[in-house]
């Protein structure tokens, strides 16, 4: 597996390569383990005290191995629709008009953009650029925080942008297991030259319920560390989808963007294996951890290199820190919990599949196996109100179906 960190929620912190099957008994279960992102967010956030030495990054590159792709500029990204654009300075304008002196820019703006009765939806897929989140009226995180920046440039709101320190959201997709963070915005109010501001109060914009992020620390990021961010994001997808070539460019283009933002060149190091270019690989993780010495995301990715060239002494050193993160894991239980379920060992994996929910309540598959694992033991109820579960969790129509299919053919018996 490899680990890929990148900046959104969808911000995928961590994405982990499970492709990986020559290794060692001892890698496999840490292979498992992808706490690897939750803890770089952290680490990222407290590394700015940190002093780090000056990265070469150019040195990084190796263009000969990849076809050269088209990248969006910074000012593409945040680009708008022209007729998008008219109507929103139209509803702008009559909203001033109707509310004179108690018109708040940033107020309205939070409202027309927000996720309770806003224009626009959160929908968690991929990194979309303002102007296809503006015509498609929903995003996800990352995309809605662009668009939200790119609204606010338009009617000169001020903004800060944070990086929340939320509990890591787990995915998997493809060969790959995630681990997404959160990125939002506070929109300021507007000041002028001369003119007293109606409101002084910093507005939120965020699809999570504010009291659900007010506990969490929030780190200020500029607009570069916003743009690596998405670029790294958008890399990410595209590594997942087998895309080398364009996630290659859009690693170069967020390391460029901001050289101290260590999961891009996580992500460039992850492409090069995928590549097969293990020595290069290494070059780049060995550069990241002279970044973030404990960045864990890039220490489990070394590992799998140390452990399939057999440089065991090595790899130990990584594993000792590794092996503390994998008990963070909800998949390493759910791994677990489908090992036993597939021996027969139901209630074992009865255990394994509790403990996986435990960690994350929000993943389908860990109801659906509690589900499947509580029909083979003869609980009939508790199986149908997990399926039944799995089944109001899940937004793919494929496993909708599937859930419901099963659900159906239980409450028949």
């Amino acid at each position: 597996m490899t680990s890929l960190k990148n900046g959104a929620c969808k911000q995928f912190n961590s994405l982990i390569d499970t492709s990986v099957s020559h290794i060692t008994s001892a890698t496999s279960k840490v292979s498992i383990s992808i706490l690897l992102l939750a803890s770089a967010i952290l680490s990222g956030c407290q590394s700015t005290a940190k002093s780090t030495p000056d990265l070469d990054v150019e040195s990084l590159f190796f263009d000969e191995h990849f076809e050269e792709q088209s990248v969006a500029s910074v000012e593409e990204i945040f680009r708008l629709p022209n007729d998008f654009k008219s109507q929103v300075t139209s509803e702008f304008r009559s909203a001033k008009l109707k509310q004179g002196v108690n018109f708040s820019a940033n107020e309205w703006l939070a409202e027309y953009v927000g996720a309770q009765e806003g224009a626009f939806e959160y929908r968690d897929h991929y990194t979309r650029k303002a102007s296809i989140t503006a015509l498609n009226r929903q995003g996800n995180c990352m995309s809605l925080v662009v668009l939200s920046a790119a609204l606010a440039e338009q009617f000169d709101v001020p903004v800060k942008f944070q990086d929340i320190e939320v509990q890591p959201i787990w995915d998997k997709r493809g060969g790959f297991y995630l681990v997404n963070g959160h990125v939002n915005l506070r929109l300021l109010p507007v000041r002028k030259a001369n003119r007293i501001s109606v409101s002084e109060n910093e507005v939120l914009v965020d699809f999570l319920p504010e009291r659900a992020v007010r506990a969490y620390k929030a780190t200020t990021v500029n607009k570069q560390t916003l743009v690596a961010m998405y670029y790294n994001n958008v890399a990410a997808e595209a590594l997942v989808d087998g895309d080398y070539d364009l996630a290659y460019a859009l690693a170069k283009a967020a390391i460029r963007q901001d050289t101290s933002y260590v999961p891009s060149i996580n992500t460039l190091a992850v492409i090069y294996r995928h590549k097969r270019m293990n020595d290069k690989a290494e070059l780049v993780y060995r550069a990241a951890l002279t970044q973030e010495p404990e960045d864990l995301t890039t220490l489990f990715n070394l590992a799998l290199i140390l452990s399939e060239q057999d440089r065991l002494d090595e790899w130990h050193q990584v594993h000792k820190v590794l092996e503390l993160a994998r008990i963070n894991n909800p998949f390493y239980y759910y791994d677990m919990a489908q090992q036993a379920y597939f021996d027969k060992q139901y209630h074992e994996a009865l255990t394994w599949y509790k403990r996986a929910v435990a960690k994350a309540d929000y993943r389908h598959e860990f109801y659906f196996g509690l589900s499947r694992a509580y029909w083979a033991t003869g609980e009939q109820r508790l199986a149908k109100k997990n399926m039944a579960k799995a089944l109001d969790l899940t937004r793919d129509d494929e496993f909708k179906s599937r859930y419901q299919t099963k659900l159906n053919a239980m409450r028949a018996q």
